[in-house]
């Protein structure tokens, strides 16, 4: 049975035809209209170019906000211009097969629970280190939503009290201490401080302003000044696991996103602040830690899979 996942993007969308074990079978990626109102058409477009060339069942859509309990309307795109979008029923009334609307984040979690890191175990957290902190929780082996449909957003949990500002409006939001944007930030405070930021420094007078794979570069360079930014971001990232595992108590957490590709450099430092952070350690199980093996084609292959029934 083929099922089409498609994952729109800030700049991309990308689709594909995923077979039952998770397997693309054809792909396909364009760019983001500049006009929300094309999205739906651009959607559509791509479904009706896989269902040309394959049987296809269903069709699972991931876009970034709030969506809804019945998997059908888009209450909320933080970069889209929808407000209880009804994209399902829109999308539904020009091809011929059922579609599902899913939060990315959750899709990308489905994906690694099913097909990639988290397929051993049955109950997961993942956390995406993108732009901001995308995470999607699997209890019992069923994806976690809520009351409303849009649990897990975990990096909108408040971590630091009257902190940073977020862009959902509230401050102190963990994905402001523990997101790839986050790493940049706090390698240009060490470069502006000095000391240790040397090499940083030199590159943000080159620059102006240090991009992410820079760091992650120097990181991997042994720099002192890239390694204490990384520090500071996995510190935020693994005390806030802490807390995760005290409410959820998952046996994974997988971590993905763009500063993941920095593997066990990552990992470790957020695994010292997780035990640090956990109530109990010591005298309680803990999670083990592990770094997302599906990419950037996570929230298609996890899109697609949600379309079938067992999603």
């Amino acid at each position: 049975m083929l099922k089409v996942g498609i994952d729109i993007g800030g700049t991309k969308i990308a689709g594909g035809v995923v077979d039952e074990d998770g397997h693309i079978v054809e792909k396909l990626r364009v760019d983001t209209p500049v006009d929300t109102r094309e999205l739906a058409d651009a959607v559509v477009d791509m479904a009706r170019h896989f269902g040309a060339d394959h049987d296809i069942s269903a069709v699972g859509v991931a876009a970034a906000g709030f969506v809804d309990r019945d998997r059908a309307t888009v209450i909320h795109a933080p970069n889209i211009d929808w407000h209880d979008e009804p994209l399902k029923a829109t999308i539904e009334s020009r091809i011929d097969v059922p579609v599902i609307i899913e939060n990315d984040a959750n899709a990308a979690g489905w994906a690694e629970f099913r097909f990639g890191a988290g397929r051993d175990v049955e109950h997961m957290v993942m956390l995406t280190m993108g732009t901001g902190v995308g995470g999607a929780v699997v209890t019992d082996g069923q994806l976690f939503r809520g009351g409303h449909g849009i649990a897990g957003e975990l990096g909108h949990t408040r971590f630091i009290r009257d902190g940073l500002p977020c862009g959902c409006g509230q401050n102190g939001c963990l994905e402001q201490y523990a997101s790839g944007r986050a790493l940049q930030r706090a390698a240009n405070e060490i470069a502006d401080a000095g000391g240790i930021g040397d090499e940083l420094a030199a590159l943000r007078a080159e620059k102006g302003s240090i991009s992410g794979p820079a760091v992650s570069r120097l990181v991997l360079a042994g720099d002192p000044g890239a390694t204490e930014a990384l520090r500071r971001v996995a510190t935020a990232l693994g005390e806030a696991c802490g807390g995760f595992q005290a409410v959820l108590d998952p046996q994974l957490f997988v971590i993905g996103g763009g500063v993941a590709q920095l593997g066990e450099e990552l990992l470790a430092p957020v695994r010292m602040a997780y035990e640090t952070s956990l109530p109990g350690y010591g005298e309680r199980p803990v999670a083990a830690f592990a770094i997302a093996q599906l990419g950037n084609d996570a929230g298609l292959i996890g899109a697609a899979d949600l379309a079938s029934p067992q999603g």
